[in-house]
């Protein structure tokens, strides 16, 4: 039988250290034949060899594509637990391109001359067993706890697991006996024998044993991949089995496909003459011959195994998800999963993440969404999204990461087209050869899609007004599935929506700005002396809004702790490379209060963005953040703010600056109307309840919310967000563009009309 597996073929070199850069250039040729797949023997005992691992990660550096394996580990000698992490390394290293084939051992006196331990055939069996749980075990990056085994053979008291492989890393086993070949049916994705070494039939006796293990385990038979190791000669006559002209290899081969299931041949030859006759004349004859006799074309995706199914969540139709993205749908088994569950501060668990990587996807995966409206749906660019729900629980995901593209339109207009999943970082790396920079957030490793359709409130606010300022078009991807073009002239009442209130009326796959020439800016981050909270607070707000406009600074407090002062940190941008003119702007805000060890200097603004990390998100709980716009830092307000840190329940506070350019643009040109605000405020606590209370207490204070930073879902907040003409604008327009309310899971506006309530929950 054929099990479905797309044909793949490979190689398998012997690591002679006589020659060390021998095996590297089969390598390399092997890559450049077209190979899948590179393979190595490893006997660690054997002194004429290289040792197996280290070819193997010197292979990976040397190599681009092809993928790389032991054939087979020689598990005696090798730890599983370290085993493990070093495959999650390599594989992390080598782009995804290791897959680790085991052995239970032979040459036991050579291997106990190393220092490993003699095992009966039944021992062997069940150490390798007991391995693949722990390199299983590690490999799951996703579960923080410690890995705790105690088993006849291992035992690892406490082993941290990771780093998460850059992909599902299979196991493949050497097995020719049948303990071994049903431990293959049982915990395997691959059986590794060697052609040479079985009888006749005992290929299709060895899957049988694999298939009953298999379906005993309560798995399908076709999760575990069929490859053989085979060696021959070419010849002009026929001389035995694969001993003969490359026709006859084929009609050897193609049953072996067919009717016996190999979806992998390695061939093992050191002669690269013979490696190149094979990747020429056998391979692409033989795929061409297994296409004509198998019934239907073999499967050229990965099978989900029975584990990973089994994690699905009720509700979501995982069979129907859209062909185009079949490889790029996370599901909650997934190695991968642990990579996009959470958010930078959120964490989640959704059913099924989509990584779309074209605009025609993104419409393929929000017809796949809308299919399952009793799910939430959460739109993600680059997951910092404190109140967006960029994840959820049990629902649908909408990742537009793999959507980063930079692409400069015209220099002369300095037009440039951005994708939303480019992160900050890497789109002022990219202008800064140019000498230009888009004004952003105050962090490179936000996504753009989010900030740049809430309004993009950063650090050259004051001189180059909101991110969303700058945009000139956008292309967009409807409730229904269409795609649109939105600016001045084509479609423009959604442009004027999507500039502040973007997350309710599509999903923006490319945006066209219009950026703003930067050359080296002053940066300072500030460290003060705050006991005198209020007071502190007073003097930054009038220096800060009465500063000049090449000035932005930003300012954080966190809680008082008892018996420790109280610090405040004040980070600025001053738009200019001139020392005098840096100096002379910071000055003021010198003088606001003590300062410990101020640090100024001159950077391009790409190197104040480049400080964000790259690492992965990895939010926990839910983020409590509350959010708002005043027009003064009064004596009342800076006294209520004193007694909130002072309390506990803030544990983090910031004024952002505003005003400046942002204020220039009229308040009803976008959809983000709050124009005439000095300041944008943010605190966040860990109790919600307590920290709602507290911040209703400042409500008098407050003239409209920035939503990026809200995670208050009270119906009200929606309205603190806009003015009402604008809001009832924004309504009449979701009953144009999104009747069904499918991007609801958000700060959501619904449809409505101007003869509807003005309630916008």
């Amino acid at each position: 039988m054929n099990y479905g597996h797309g044909l793949e073929f490979g190689t398998f070199i012997t690591p002679v250290n006589a020659s060390p850069q021998t095996p590297v250039a089969l390598a390399r040729r092997t890559e450049e034949l077209g190979f899948d797949l590179v393979t190595f023997q490893d006997h660690p005992y054997q002194p004429a060899f290289l040792d197996t691992w280290t070819l193997m990660a010197w292979v990976a550096g040397q190599t681009e594509r092809v993928r790389l394996a032991g054939n087979v580990l020689n598990l005696p000698l090798r730890s599983p637990a370290v085993l493990a992490r070093s495959a999650a390394s390599l594989d992390l290293l080598s782009g995804g391109r290791l897959e680790l084939a085991l052995g239970a051992g032979a040459f036991w006196d050579a291997i106990q001359a190393m220092g490993g331990k003699r095992r009966s055939p039944r021992e062997a069996v069940e150490a390798l067993a007991e391995a693949i749980d722990v390199i299983r075990g590690v490999l799951n990056a996703d579960e923080t706890a410690p890995l705790r085994f105690a088993g006849d053979h291992y035992s690892f008291p406490a082993v941290q697991r990771g780093p998460l492989p850059a992909h599902h890393i299979p196991i493949w086993l050497g097995a020719y006996k049948p303990r071994m070949l049903r431990l293959v049916g049982a915990k395997a994705d691959g059986w590794l024998p060697s052609l040479g070494a079985l009888k006749p039939d005992e290929l299709r006796t060895g899957n049988k044993i694999v298939d009953e293990a298999a379906a005993e385990a309560g798995r399908d038979p076709s999760e575990i991949r069929r490859l053989v190791n085979i060696s021959g000669q070419f010849a002009a006559k026929r001389d035995g089995f694969l001993r003969g002209p490359s026709e006859q290899w084929v009609e050897e081969l193609l049953p072996l496909v067919v009717e016996d299931g190999v979806g992998t041949f390695i061939l093992a030859t050191d002669d690269p003459r013979t490696m190149e006759q094979f990747a020429r004349e056998v391979a692409p004859a033989l795929r061409e011959a297994v296409h004509r006799e198998l019934p239907a074309p073999a499967s050229t995706g990965k099978a989900r195994s029975a584990a990973v199914r089994a994690k699905r969540r009720e509700g979501i139709d995982y069979d129907g998800v859209p062909a185009s993205l079949a490889g790029a749908a996370v599901e909650p088994g997934d190695i991968g999963y642990a990579r996009v569950r959470s958010t930078y501060l959120r964490g989640g668990a959704p059913g099924l993440v989509l990584k779309p990587g074209s605009t025609a996807e993104v419409a393929d995966a929000l017809a796949f969404a809308r299919s399952h409206p009793h799910l939430p749906l959460g739109v993600r660019s680059g997951g910092h999204g404190i109140s967006g729900r960029s994840t959820n629980d049990g629902g649908i995901v909408i990742d537009v990461g793999e959507l980063n593209t930079i692409e400069v339109l015209d220099e002369h207009t300095r037009r440039v087209r951005i994708g939303p999943g480019a992160r900050w970082k890497q789109v002022a790396a990219a202008l800064d050869p140019y000498g230009w920079a888009l004004t952003s957030g105050d962090y490179g490793g936000v996504g753009v899609g989010g900030l740049a359709t809430a309004g993009g409130i950063g650090l050259l606010g004051r001189k180059h007004g909101l991110t969303l300022d700058h945009l000139r078009a956008a292309e967009v991807v409807l409730a229904d599935g269409s795609v649109v073009r939105a600016s001045d002239t084509r479609n423009p009442d959604l442009f004027w929506a999507i500039r502040g209130a973007g997350a309710n009326f599509g999903i923006v796959t490319s945006f066209e700005f219009e950026v703003d020439e930067v050359k080296d800016v002053g940066w300072a981050q500030l460290v003060f002396d705050a006991d005198d909270i209020a007071g502190f607070l007073q003097r930054f707000g009038q220096v800060a809004s009465s500063a000049p406009r090449e000035t932005t600074a930003f300012m954080v407090m966190g809680a008082r702790r008892p018996g420790q002062p109280m610090i405040a940190q004040v980070y600025a941008v001053v738009d200019s490379g001139d020392p005098e003119v840096v100096v002379a702007q910071l000055q003021p805000f010198v003088r606001i209060a003590p300062a410990y060890e101020p640090q100024v200097m001159i950077v391009p603004y790409a190197a104040v963005m480049a400080m964000a990390s790259d690492s992965e998100h990895q939010g926990q709980g839910e983020p409590v953040s509350r959010s708002a716009f005043v027009n003064a830092i009064t004596p009342g307000f800076a006294e209520t703010v004193a007694r909130q840190l002072t309390s506990g329940a803030v544990s983090f506070f910031q004024l952002r600056t505003v005003g400046g350019a942002i204020a220039d643009v009229d308040p009803e040109a976008t959809a983000f109307a709050y124009r005439d605000a000095a300041f944008s405020v943010t605190a966040m606590g860990a109790d919600r309840h307590r920290l709602d209370t507290l911040w209703d207490q400042l409500s008098e204070h407050f003239n409209g919310l920035y939503l990026s930073f809200d995670t208050d879902l009270r119906p009200q907040r929606v309205a603190d967000a806009f003015p009402p003409p604008t809001l009832r604008r924004l309504r009449e327009l979701k009953l144009r563009y999104d009747p069904d309310n499918v991007f609801r899971d958000n700060f959501n506006i619904r449809p409505g009309t101007p003869s509807t309530s003005k309630d916008a929950s």
